[in-house]
């Protein structure tokens, strides 16, 4: 058993940095010494999810110990940590769906906090067993975690630009050529250039779209937006009620309206708004995660458009992370340009502001 400094959300909106009881590891667990753990708005979310638990589910680090059946790491080894585990037996499993695997993914079982490969007890804050955020609890100084959670780091990269993969890059970039699969020669409009839309406009590039249009409100992330691919913006007004003037314009650059568009604002107002922006016949992706009840006109449907809702862009962790890494070594996927900003633990509440007043493009923790 060792202590380890963690942010500890109470479940009531608020959190606080606490040292935790982490037990050795037991069976398949390993115990990874926590380098970088990503920020998202996720992490925000976490602090009201109605119980104590262990924030942070972006993470990468080192391999500390391992349990007694693990056969695929070893001590010293850099590994990414990822949330959406495959059991590779389920019914979704087979299907390829490893994202949405029935035994362990947390997500579609309705519960963000605690999947099927999580040991509660193993966390323990005053001897009291605590929950860890999608089973992971990357805010923390060690996290105790299943072998299966764990994807060899295999390239020359920093931990800050690793940590990031496993949620925002892989969600954006993964929307893009697993669940749309962008055409070379295409056109994509962007809504949104937060960290999930800058990784959706890099997809895109690296898909090989011609023209890449990026929708914002905020002239800064536009500029950003620039730096990953965009090859178009355009400043919206947040007067502009379902983005429908901003969908006049991209006609008028499409022609006829864009090949595809990636919802990634996570605002509900402008759920239907990527089939605002696209041709008949068109692909809408909605890429934030929006769960709220929205009303849909269905004439944005005419004609023959698909709207599809994915999950962590269809990943396949041991395949798509690896992936990830080899178009970050060989120059194609940005990543440490994308950290923008840095904070110890201690500095939680500044990285969540920065956030939310879009300074960075993505914030991360450093332990």
């Amino acid at each position: 058993m060792l202590n380890s400094k963690a942010a500890i959300a109470d479940g009531k909106g608020n959190y606080s940095i606490q040292l935790l009881e982490i037990d050795d590891p037991q069976g398949d667990e390993v115990l990874v010494q926590i380098k970088a753990a990503g920020i998202c708005h996720t992490d925000w979310d976490s602090q009201s999810w109605g119980k104590p638990l262990i924030m942070g589910h972006e993470g990468a680090g080192i391999v500390k110990k391992v349990g007694p059946d693990v056969s695929t790491l070893k001590e010293g080894d850099a590994v990414i940590l990822n949330w959406a585990v495959p059991c590779y037996h389920c019914f979704q499993c087979q299907e390829g769906n490893q994202h949405l695997c029935e035994v362990n993914s947390a997500v579609v079982a309705g519960n963000k906090v605690s999947g099927g490969h999580a040991r509660l007890e193993a966390s323990r804050l005053n001897s009291i067993p605590l929950e860890r955020a999608f089973s992971l609890g990357t805010m923390s100084e060690f996290a105790l975690v299943r072998e299966s959670a764990c994807v060899k780091i295999v390239v020359d990269i920093p931990f800050t630009s690793a940590a990031i993969i496993s949620c925002g890059v892989m969600t954006g970039y993964g929307s893009v050529v697993n669940v749309a699969k962008v055409k070379a020669g295409s056109s994509v409009v962007v809504l949104g250039t937060g960290g999930v839309g800058l990784n959706v406009i890099q997809g895109a590039r690296i898909s090989g779209a011609a023209k890449i249009i990026a929708i914002d409100i905020n002239d800064t992330r536009l500029e950003m937006a620039k730096q990953y691919g965009a090859t178009h913006t355009i400043l919206a007004s947040k007067d502009d009620d379902g983005l429908l003037e901003a969908a006049k314009q991209v006609k008028i650059l499409t022609e006829r309206g864009a090949d595809y568009s990636f919802e990634c604002t996570a605002i509900p107002s402008l759920g239907a708004a990527p089939l605002a922006m696209i041709r008949n016949g068109g692909t809408a992706v909605q890429v934030s995660g929006i769960e709220e009840e929205i009303k849909i006109d269905m004439r944005l449907f005419e004609w023959d458009k698909v709207y599809i809702n994915p999950l962590y862009g269809k990943t396949r962790p041991q395949i798509d992370f690896k992936i990830l890494q080899e178009l970050y070594a060989n120059g194609q996927l940005m990543l440490d340009t994308m950290v923008t900003q840095t904070y110890p633990l201690d500095q939680l509440q500044k990285a969540f502001s920065d956030m939310h007043k879009g300074i960075n493009a993505k914030g991360v923790i450093i332990f």
